[in-house]
């Protein structure tokens, strides 16, 4: 991945756009604005809103006039989007899930080399959790109270968000690139140390360790333990 963070960050936040554009077209039975920028504009406002007051009251602790408040919507404006908190953190979680699978994506689909694709996956995840920490953190910690299909629907996200990396994994044993290994456990513990990143951010921030150096490091740990040498 040529670009840095920051111009990392001018690209997700345009993809934060079309996120929400596909929000809005999913949503229709139950949005009832009828133009589409304004949808877009106000759902980008209601979810950075929400993560910003579930990140400093917690969500079960902020209410919906909260929210207006935030985000600047009436009441009866917010109505127009969203019924209730179950309505509000399906879009949330939809919005975040849907930005990480195309972000791993889109930044992968022209490596073709299975040692720098794993490193890209895994520096692009970083840098998106790294811009979006209060979402990672919110949705780490909601998962739980979840609505049972809900949350349902929040395991198999997280495990088609391994699957990329098992896939990469196992490009890479195929092509004799790297050892043999347990592929499934190992996609499951990259997972691990990318959320140990955002969960446990304060200790990190603390030993002055950097995102980038961070992934740095995991890609280290990666090549060691794969066996294989940088060009």
């Amino acid at each position: 991945m040529n670009s840095d963070f920051e111009q990392f960050q001018q690209i997700v936040n345009l993809s934060k756009q079309d996120i929400c554009t596909t929000l809005y077209r999913e949503n229709r039975d139950m949005i009832q604005i009828k133009k589409e920028h304004v949808a877009v504009k106000n759902l980008v406002r209601i979810i950075d809103s929400t993560l910003r007051l579930a990140n400093s009251k917690g969500f079960q602790a902020m209410t919906l006039r909260d929210l207006c408040a935030d985000s600047g919507l009436s009441m009866g404006g917010l109505y127009a989007y969203i019924r209730n908190k179950d309505d509000l953190i399906g879009l949330i979680q939809s919005h975040g899930f849907m930005l990480t699978k195309r972000t791993l994506l889109d930044f992968t689909r022209d490596v073709t080399d299975p040692c720098e694709k794993l490193f890209v996956a895994v520096k692009s995840h970083l840098y998106l959790s790294e811009l979006m920490r209060p979402w990672f953190y919110f949705s780490y910690m909601e998962a739980k109270r979840l609505p049972e299909s809900q949350k349902r629907d929040a395991v198999a996200v997280e495990l088609e968000t391994e699957s990329i990396y098992r896939d990469i994994l196992d490009e890479g044993v195929a092509a004799g690139i790297f050892i043999r290994v347990d592929t499934r456990l190992l996609a499951s513990l990259i997972k691990a140390m990318l959320q140990d990143w955002y969960l446990k951010r304060g200790k990190y921030r603390d030993q002055g360790t950097s995102v980038t150096t961070y992934a740095q490091t995991m890609r280290e740990l990666l090549e060691r333990y794969l066996q294989f040498e940088r060009a």
